[in-house]
C-alpha cells in the first residue's frame, strides 16, 4: 500500500460515519508542518496569516506551539473579532476602509492595543481620523514595504502590485508623516515578497521554467535583502522603538530569517499545505486539509461522478487553481466539464472500484479558502475524528 493509500483508508475509516460533502485537517501532518515552519524561521517567531487558517480553533493550537507568535489578519473587522476572543497581537496586513471599525478601534483601549493597522499613504490616515467617532485610543501602525523586484530601470515589474511605498526615503517620510499625527504610534513594517515566497520553483515537467524561477528569486532576494534592510535603518532612525519588521512567507521562510533587519516571519499556507505550494525545493510540506465529495453517480466503465466540488481558488484563472481529485490515486478530470458547481465527472480507472456513496478526497489549491466552503473542519488524529470545529463561515463570520 503506497503512503496515499494509507492515507486514503485511514480518512476513510475516520469519516465512515458522517456523509460527505466534508472537510478534514490531518492534525499529524498539521502539527508536522507547524514544527517545520518553525525550524526553519531559525528562532525568529513566526506570525499566522489567519487568510490561510479561517479557523479560530486551529489558530489557537498553532499559537500554543513554540516558535509560533501573533496573527497576521486580512480584513479589520476580522481583527477586532479575533482580539475580542482574546488574541492580543493581531497585524492587519492590508489597509482598510471600514470607518466603523476604526470607530470601535478607537474608542476600546483593549482593542487599540491589541490590534495594529496597516498603512502606505497619508489618506488613510486621514480616513482613520475621520472614522474616529470620538474615540481617542492610539493607533498602532504599521508601514508597507513595496517588495516587488524591477528590472530594465522598472520597465518590468515582478511582485505583486501592493505599497507604493519603495525606496528608504519614501517610508521615511511616511513614518514623520505618522510621528507628526497625535493619536498614532509607528510600531513595525510589513514586506511580503509573494513572488518568491508564493512562487513554486520546481514545476513538474517544466524544467526550464523551473531554472527561470530560481534565477528570479536569487535575484529578487539578493535586492530585496539591501533594500529591506536600508528601509530599516531609515524607519528606526525616525522611530527607534520600532517593534517588529516582518517579512516572508511560507516558501521563503529560511531565506528571510537569515535577514538580520527582519524579526519575524509571516506564513500560514504550509499548515495546510494546499497544492500550490507542492512545487517547491526550498521545502516539502504534508497535506493537512482535504476535502471528501460523494460519488452519486456511475456513468460508464472508467467514469464517475461525484457532487459538486467546483471550488476554484482566486487569482489568475487558470488550471493551477482548481483543487485536484487526490484519493483514491488516478482519477482525473474531464476535460470538457472540469469540477462543477453541482456535479463533477472523474475519469480514471479508480473510477470502477468506486460505489455509490463512497468518498474522493480532493486538495484545494489553496489554503484557508477552501473553510469559505464548509462550515466545519473534521479534525482527524491517526484514523479516528477527535473533534469538530467551526470555521469563520460556521461562526457566521465571512469577512470578504
Amino acid at each position: 500500500m503506497t503512503p496515499r493509500a494509507a492515507d486514503r483508508a485511514r480518512y476513510d475509516r475516520a469519516t465512515a460515519h458522517l456523509d460527505a460533502p466534508l472537510a478534514v485537517v490531518d492534525l499529524d501532518a498539521f502539527d508536522a508542518n507547524a514544527a517545520d515552519l518553525a525550524r526553519r524561521a531559525g528562532g525568529k517567531p513566526v506570525r499566522v496569516a489567519s487568510k490561510s487558517v479561517r479557523c479560530r480553533a486551529l489558530l489557537e493550537r498553532v499559537l500554543a506551539m513554540d516558535g509560533f507568535a501573533g496573527i497576521m489578519s486580512f480584513t479589520l473587522d476580522e481583527s477586532l473579532w479575533l482580539a475580542r476572543s482574546g488574541f492580543d497581537d493581531v497585524l492587519l496586513a492590508y489597509p482598510s476602509a471600514d470607518r466603523a471599525g476604526f470607530a470601535e478601534l478607537a474608542g476600546d483601549a483593549k482593542l487599540a492595543a491589541a490590534v495594529t493597522v496597516m498603512v502606505d499613504d497619508p489618506a488613510q490616515l486621514d480616513l482613520i481620523d475621520g472614522a474616529r467617532d470620538g474615540g481617542a485610543e492610539e493607533i498602532r501602525v504599521c508601514l508597507e514595504l513595496d517588495t516587488a523586484l524591477h528590472l530594465l530601470g522598472g520597465r518590468i515589474r515582478i511582485g505583486a502590485r501592493r505599497s507604493p511605498l519603495r525606496e528608504p526615503e519614501q517610508l521615511a517620510a511616511l513614518a514623520r508623516a505618522v510621528a507628526r499625527r497625535p493619536g498614532f504610534r509607528l510600531v513595525g513594517l510589513m514586506a511580503y515578497e509573494g513572488h518568491v515566497a508564493g512562487v513554486g520553483d520546481a514545476v513538474a515537467g517544466s524544467p526550464l521554467r523551473s531554472r527561470a524561477v530560481r534565477l528570479m528569486q536569487s535575484a529578487a532576494r539578493r535586492e530585496l535583502a539591501q533594500r529591506r534592510a536600508a528601509v530599516v535603518r531609515a524607519l528606526r532612525a525616525e522611530a527607534p522603538e520600532l517593534e517588529f519588521v516582518n517579512g516572508g512567507g511560507t516558501g521563503s521562510v529560511q531565506h528571510t530569517a537569515e535577514e538580520d533587519a527582519v524579526t519575524e516571519i509571516a506564513a500560514g499556507s504550509g499548515l495546510y499545505v494546499p497544492r500550490l505550494f507542492d512545487n517547491y525545493t526550498s521545502f516539502t510540506g504534508r497535506p493537512a486539509a482535504l476535502f471528501a465529495q460523494p460519488v452519486v453517480r456511475r456513468p460508464g466503465v472508467g467514469v464517475v461522478t461525484v457532487l459538486g466540488g467546483g471550488y476554484p481558488a482566486s487569482g489568475a484563472a487558470g488550471r493551477d487553481r482548481l483543487p485536484v481529485p487526490y484519493l483514491p490515486e488516478g482519477l482525473r478530470y474531464d476535460p470538457q466539464e472540469g469540477p462543477g458547481e453541482v456535479q463533477t465527472p472523474l475519469l480514471g480507472a479508480p473510477a470502477d472500484d468506486l460505489l455509490i456513496g463512497d468518498k474522493v478526497w480532493f486538495r484545494h489549491a489553496k489554503a484557508g479558502e477552501l473553510c469559505e466552503r464548509f462550515a466545519e473542519l473534521q479534525l482527524i488524529e491517526s484514523d479516528r475524528v477527535v473533534a469538530s470545529v467551526p470555521t469563520y463561515r460556521g461562526e457566521g463570520r465571512t469577512f470578504l
